[in-house]
């Protein structure tokens, strides 16, 4: 159980510092995956734009051939009109045209709406295009700073990895979940020591009888607080000491 609580301990040290790399780079990282986010949004925008505006063209040149037919067919029974012989032909063949005239007006109608829709759709394109133009140029300043400062601290940050990945191996799987899972939720801090008889963590008080608990060594115990795993003295410094 001693080595079990001293590779945890060892693993909070590591992470330690390797969260103040990280908080070397301050927000640039969720800067840029931001900015990332926006101009996918933005692109798939255009995209559908684009796309829309595609689908428009065709309709109106499908209706226009349509429009060409139906005047063809105007054209023929127009003709046809001096050729009847009875009333009841010619009512058919006004009522023929009368409906060809009806769908050319409604398809007419419909290619410019699809037209003013064209029109719009192409407008709000060339409105966006300036405003991803921006974000890129902002994502290429940012991309740049993060990758300055991350070169800057490359060498130590793969040692520190390396450290932490030959850490982990010993450290049991349970103990890596519970770990884990305390500290995502409480930013970083898993694992805290005692000093002046508090957590460090979350500097209440513990207990003198569950602090000679812990000094034992025999079991891993939490702060009654805080949850963060409790590390005695001894432990602690002959890390420390190590270090």
């Amino acid at each position: 159980m001693y080595n079990r609580l001293k590779v945890l301990y060892q693993l909070q040290l590591v992470d330690d510092q390797l969260d103040k790399l990280e908080e070397l780079r301050g927000d640039l990282p969720n800067m840029v995956r931001s900015l990332e986010s926006k101009i996918n949004e933005l692109n798939t925008e255009i995209e559908t734009k684009t796309t829309e505006q595609k689908e428009s063209v065709e309709r109106r040149s499908q209706n226009e051939e349509e429009i060409e037919k139906l005047k063809e067919s105007q054209k023929k029974f127009k003709a046809q009109l001096y050729q009847v012989r009875n009333n009841k032909e010619y009512d058919a063949l006004t009522k023929e045209i009368d409906h060809s005239e009806e769908q050319i007006t409604k398809l007419t109608a419909e290619n410019d709406a699809l037209a003013d829709s064209s029109k719009g759709l192409s407008q709000q394109v060339e409105d966006i295009k300036p405003k991803l133009d921006e974000l890129l140029a902002e994502l290429s300043e940012k991309q740049a700073d993060l990758k300055e400062i991350v070169k800057a601290n490359e060498v130590e940050e793969t040692k520190l990895l390396s450290d932490r990945k030959k850490i982990e191996d010993q450290v049991k799987k349970p103990d890596v979940s519970v770990y884990m899972r305390i500290r995502k939720a409480k930013k970083g801090k898993a694992v805290s020591t005692i000093k002046r008889s508090a957590c460090s963590g979350c500097h209440n008080i513990v207990p003198s009888q569950r602090q000679l608990e812990i000094r034992r060594n025999a079991r891993i115990f939490t702060c009654e607080y805080c949850g963060r795993i409790l590390i005695s003295q001894e432990i602690a410094e002959e890390v420390d000491g190590a270090n």
